[in-house]
């Protein structure tokens, strides 16, 4: 295969950056080239054209190279919903949850085969490969069943650059750490360098630069600076958090900060906007007088609904919305703002198992019904005439959620969709909004 692998000393060491990076680089040489990413970790996702789910990171990357992207480029994605299970998805679809040593031990092969035939279709399709790795090659403790690493440079045949991140701090150790971890075949395939993160004076690293080539025989292909809001979406719900809790502005708007985020790519528009102040709301001690709430989308509704309400934030919330605050319900979040929410992948009638209930705030009278099924599509719209927004611009985003919610009052919907479907809530002359279109705030005008 043609191509070259991307890996990391450590997660967060830029590895999407890079590959984004070179993908488009070699798409304005007018080369017809892909990205790559076997297994992908990430709540981020991104809704293929035909419906199916990606990582957000391969999408980004996939429009980059100017092209459309598929399943092929990120065959499974692991979504997770506790901290002991994750949702599989394999090809752009659900197919089950599994805890982590039921997925090493049942799914192995499984996942081995659906990497082999997707580089064997993009090196049938596409001139070039960029694939990317994941966490660290020198995870000895997963090395004898990964799916992610040197095992897919193996499968691909391609050499290795290997990234490290120096604004950690340690990244000689971590270089040579890594190298001395790996075998001498898997060493091999390492053909070069690349520093990340670089702030200041790059000409007060030369040494650095020098040591690391005569220590390890590897060249460094090149020390790359920090660049702040890049647009890349991250991977890590961490890194986004604390970096919106540094930030300050004369708007105050709070993000209820819920368990195993779901496309935290909703809030970061507002990095953009030097007068917002965006902040993660944990309980109540936190909630102070904001401008405007949002609750975002999470793996697990009724889990997160009884979390709220453990954490004294329900009251908050709705004497917020009482006395005239704004609040946005993004899919989950939307679900929470209902009346009722009605689990029924739990209802089993034969065994006498019922479906699991809880009461949402009730800010919106609707009822949640949750099932199996997924909704994976791209939507295009407007403003609904309800709103009696002047400018009705038109709205993209996508949805990504299981379940049916059924507006109970007489209301009128946030979203006129091009399908002719109407969309989510829009009450109190939009000061209560619940919808399930992800990337609103995508949208400047909005």
């Amino acid at each position: 295969m043609r191509g070259i692998m991307i890996q990391g000393t450590s997660s967060d060491a830029g590895k999407s950056l890079i590959t984004t990076a070179l993908c488009r680089m070699f798409a304005l040489e007018e080369m017809k080239v892909t990205p790559f990413k076997s297994q992908n970790m990430s709540n981020n996702s991104y809704v293929t054209v035909d419906g199916k789910e990606i990582g957000r990171a391969q999408g980004i990357q996939a429009e980059a190279a100017m092209i459309e992207a598929s399943v092929w480029m990120n065959p499974i994605l692991l979504k997770p919903r506790s901290d002991l299970q994750s949702e599989v998805v394999l090809f752009g679809k659900s197919v089950k949850m599994l805890s982590g040593r039921d997925y090493r031990e049942t799914y192995y092969e499984k996942g081995l085969e659906a990497i082999q035939s997707s580089l064997a279709y993009l090196d049938k399709e596409y001139d070039l490969v960029i694939i990317e790795g994941a966490g660290s090659p020198a995870e000895i403790n997963l090395n004898d069943r990964e799916l992610v690493n040197m095992k897919v440079a193996e499968l691909a045949d391609v050499p290795v650059i290997l990234v490290a991140d120096i604004e950690r701090g340690g990244v000689f150790a971590n270089i040579v750490g890594t190298l001395e971890l790996l075998s001498s075949k898997e060493r091999k395939r390492v053909q070069g360098l690349i520093i990340n993160k670089f702030r200041g004076d790059v000409a007060l690293f030369q040494d650095g630069v020098k040591w690391l080539e005569e220590k390890t025989g590897i060249p460094v292909f090149g020390v790359l600076p920090y660049i702040d809001n890049h647009g890349i979406d991250g991977e890590d719900s961490l890194s986004i958090k604390n970096h919106y809790g540094k930030r300050s502005g004369a708007i105050d708007i709070a993000v209820i900060d819920v368990s195993y985020l779901l496309n935290y790519s909703d809030i970061e528009p507002f990095a953009y906007e030097e007068d917002v102040s965006i902040r993660f709301v944990k309980d109540s001690s936190e909630f102070g007088n904001p401008d405007a709430v949002i609750i975002p989308d999470t793996q697990n509704t009724l889990c997160e609904m009884n979390a709220i309400r453990e954490k004294k934030l329900e009251q908050e919330i709705i004497n917020f919305v009482k006395t005239g605050g704004y609040i946005v319900g993004i899919s989950s979040g939307f679900q929470i703002l209902g009346t009722e929410i009605i689990d029924q992948t739990q209802t089993d009638a034969e065994k006498g198992i019922q479906a699991e209930q809880s009461k949402g705030m009730n800010l919106i009278s609707a009822r949640t019904f949750l099932n199996l099924e997924k909704n994976t599509t791209r939507v295009k719209g407007k403003y609904h005439s309800h709103t009696k927004l002047k400018r009705r611009k038109p709205i993209e985003g996508f949805e990504i959620h299981s379940g049916k919610t059924e507006v109970l009052e007489e209301a009128g919907s946030f979203l006129e969709l091009d399908s002719g479907r109407s969309e989510g809530y829009y009450g109190h002359n939009g000061k209560i909004i619940g919808t399930y279109v992800h990337h609103l705030f995508h949208h400047d005008e909005w």
